[in-house]
């Protein structure tokens, strides 16, 4: 339904309706959403809940994801993406972009945006994917600090802590992280970039009760594993942060290639969606609806012969 409509509108505050979510039975399944479309599309596909990735929002924008985008620009990923589909979504908080203070001003903006939950990690700047090398992690004090900030500073967004440290500090040292975290106000724990099933059950089983979320990114370091297996290793969120971006790109880049070397997109028009497609995913006509005065379009059917 348009969000214009006050009535269409979520009654209960983001952070509330992700909170039920991790309360109810089975994992919480997230899909990476990086623009309102694609959070349109994932709501249709059955999604209760999305996430929101910094590297995808920085690829979008044809960044690197290396902490170089602002608040103000991640909120407008935000209010599209929770508007469009009035779903709860995770956001990437990356470092938390500075120390307490603009950790707690961060919250703040993204929660007024829209977002149901943050996750920050504990690296320093300049930041790198978790899944590259050579990352540079902050002070385990100096975390929970930002932690403790974030959790003062929100009203109900739900404060997830990443941790960095299994891969170059070991999965001890990442435990005794996420111990220190979750005293300081952490609502759940993200480890990153753990490389083996085991590793996956033993920090689960270091973190008894704990809300873990794992990540299940494409050409990284973790191997597949499907929603119901972290299930079982005893994870409570799993995020697929860029597969939908990754997917969107190949097709752009196939679609290009098809107007240079063809003249025009009709050797590829069959993988396009069509007109109508598009305005059923959007609402279009409902939209137009809206305005009495506004006579409902046609939508072309086919196309015109030559």
């Amino acid at each position: 339904m348009p969000y214009l409509v006050a009535s269409d509108l979520p009654a209960k505050p983001a952070g509330m309706r992700f909170r039920s979510l991790l309360e109810q039975p089975g994992i919480v399944q997230m899909p990476g959403a990086h623009n309102g479309i694609a959070a349109l599309q994932a709501r249709a596909a059955g999604f209760e809940a999305l996430y929101l990735s910094g590297a995808a929002m920085s690829s979008s924008m044809g960044l690197p994801d290396l902490g170089v985008i602002t608040i103000d620009e991640v909120c407008f990923f935000i209010r599209q993406v929770a508007r469009a589909s009035g779903l709860p979504v995770l956001v990437d908080g990356d470092t938390g972009y500075g120390e307490a203070l603009n950790v707690m001003h961060m919250v703040r903006a993204f929660e007024e945006a829209g977002a149901a939950a943050v996750h920050i990690e504990d690296q320093i700047l300049p930041k790198k994917c978790g899944h590259l090398n050579n990352k540079k992690l902050a002070d385990p004090r100096d975390m929970a600090a930002k932690v403790a900030a974030a959790a003062k500073a929100r009203r109900d967004l739900v404060i997830i802590a990443r941790t960095d440290a299994a891969a170059s500090e070991g999965l001890d040292s990442a435990v005794a992280r996420a111990r220190l975290y979750l005293e300081a106000g952490a609502d759940a724990i993200f480890p990153e970039a753990l490389t083996n099933a085991e590793m996956f059950r033993a920090f689960a089983k270091a973190l008894p009760d704990v809300r873990l979320l794992a990540n299940m990114t494409e050409f990284g370091r973790t191997p597949f594993f499907t929603a119901s297996e972290f299930e079982a290793m005893g994870y409570r969120m799993v995020i697929w942060p860029v597969s939908a971006l990754r997917a969107a790109n190949k097709a752009q880049a196939r679609v290009f290639a098809a107007i240079k070397r063809d003249g025009g997109t009709q050797t590829v028009i069959d993988q396009m969606q069509t007109r109508q497609e598009l305005y059923d995913t959007i609402g279009y006509h409902e939209y137009e609806a809206l305005d009495a005065s506004l006579v409902k379009t046609v939508v072309p059917q086919g196309m015109p012969q030559r």
